[in-house]
């Protein structure tokens, strides 16, 4: 008696890790072997396959309004019209700052050729007189060299076709520096004048987007404007979908985002016929534990789906093997697929047991070791008895 009191001791599990459970409100699923489908089914959101916004790029009060919500519009064609006062009168004092550097630039022209005539006008009343003394000069150093002119006289008409040549130098530098210094000017008033156009030309096409046109034809949805509303700079207006040609839009379990890749192949069916569609593009950022992606059709397309419509797709994530297989049940969101309760052969008794899990699907996750084929796991939430080491069924 002694014996079996101190081996049941040693050998019985510790309290609190035994727990008593009703056999009836668990589910029991056998380990099998078959072929594992490597897919996850995708409930998927049509919406088209291009989409362009329209936006209040100025803003401005709704003035009129061309087109309602859902109308097919056709490129440029005119949807609403804003007004803005503060651009406009932007634009009114742009062109006067263009005039007026305009009128800034003709008078340095005038000026130019002014001081160019100036010059000229100098350079020709100096020439005459060096002429003329120098005539003057010739002859009065022949008549002083025969005494009848004194040297007081000669020396004066030299000093004054000195006085003439030294002259007619300092006008040619001075004209030189003005026209170099006024023609610098003028390139700075023309560079000015070329970008106060450029500004001038830059508000007047902000002025003309208050005249919101489509910049391609398709279906004008979202579009809600009223007349006499305000928007402000850059308010979404509405936008432009296309209309023949759409997209799934879906969300995916974030388990899935390192197997899930662009040019993966998904199926989904609509009114009794498969079509083939791949993922096009993939968002990784992750909200309430899933990510978005885009899945675009291959060839055909359905002709008779509608945006907003939800369809139903097969994601595929590999090829089909064989496998040793489990069911897939709630229990692998308590355990992480780290461990599971594997039912005795007798159907008494539920032990822990640590297991290696791979892919799962929709139905079946496959099992790489710890469990054999014809072996049963309680596949049911294990939310009641996670720090259990064993359960002992009742039925």
């Amino acid at each position: 008696m002694l014996l079996v009191v101190t081996a049941y001791v040693f050998l019985a599990p510790t309290e609190g890790r035994n727990l008593r459970v009703d056999g009836s409100r668990v589910t029991i699923s056998e380990v099998k072997t078959g072929t594992f489908e490597d897919f996850i089914p995708v409930r998927g959101l049509v919406t088209p396959l291009r989409t362009l916004y329209l936006d209040a790029i100025e803003g401005g009060r709704v003035e009129t309004i061309h087109v309602e919500d859902g109308a097919f519009v056709a490129e440029n064609d005119l949807i609403v019209d804003l007004s803005n006062t503060g651009l406009q009168l932007d634009v009114i004092a742009r062109e006067a700052e263009v005039t007026e550097q305009l009128n800034n630039l003709n008078t340095l022209q005038l000026q130019l050729e002014q001081n160019r005539l100036d010059h000229k006008r100098n350079l020709i009343e100096i020439d005459w007189q060096i002429t003329k003394l120098s005539r003057e000069a010739v002859r009065k150093r022949d008549l002083a060299a025969q005494g009848h002119v004194s040297d007081a006289e000669l020396e004066q008409v030299e000093d004054e076709l000195t006085y003439w040549k030294r002259r007619r130098a300092v006008t040619l530098e001075a004209q030189e520096t003005d026209e170099r210094l006024q023609k610098a000017q003028m390139v700075q008033l023309e560079d000015s004048a070329d970008q106060l156009e450029k500004n001038l030309a830059l508000a007047r096409k902000n002025l003309e987007t208050l005249h919101v046109r489509a910049p391609v034809s398709g279906k004008l949805t979202a579009f809600n404007a009223e007349v006499g509303q305000s928007l402000a700079r850059g308010e979404r207006i509405g936008q432009i979908d296309d209309p023949d040609d759409f997209k799934l839009v879906a969300l995916i379990d974030e388990f899935y985002l390192p197997r899930v890749d662009i040019g993966q192949m998904a199926q989904v069916e609509v009114s009794g016929r498969r079509y083939d569609m791949v993922i096009a593009k993939i968002y990784p950022q992750v909200n309430n534990g899933q990510f978005e992606v885009d899945m675009t059709f291959v060839e055909d397309m359905p002709g008779d789906i509608r945006r907003g419509q939800a369809l139903q797709s097969r994601l595929s994530l590999g090829d089909p093997s064989e496998a040793v297989l489990i069911p897939n049940g709630a229990f692998y969101q308590d355990t992480g697929g780290n461990w599971v309760f594997v039912v005795t052969p007798d159907g008494a008794t539920a032990v822990r047991r640590p297991v290696r899990l791979g892919r799962r699907n929709a139905r079946y996750i496959e099992v790489i070791e710890g469990l054999e084929p014809g072996e049963r796991i309680l596949t049911s939430p294990y939310a009641g008895f996670l720090e259990m080491d064993r359960l002992e069924l009742s039925f």
